[in-house]
């Protein structure tokens, strides 16, 4: 492996904050939830592409 990350993993990522971003803004306790949870997912998919790294 090059140590360069994966365009899926770059894409998710991308995905990932816009969810987050959306849910932020909507102020519903819900939304608050979704938007914990695209957070955590952020999170685990910044962990996958620092694993990649070091593969």
């Amino acid at each position: 492996m090059t140590g360069d990350p994966d365009p899926e993993t770059q894409e998710l990522k991308i995905r990932q904050a816009d969810r987050e971003k959306e849910e932020r803004e909507r102020p519903e306790e819900a939304n608050q939830r979704r938007a914990d949870k695209a957070e955590y997912l952020k999170k685990k998919l910044e962990e996958r592409e620092q694993a990649e790294r070091q593969d």
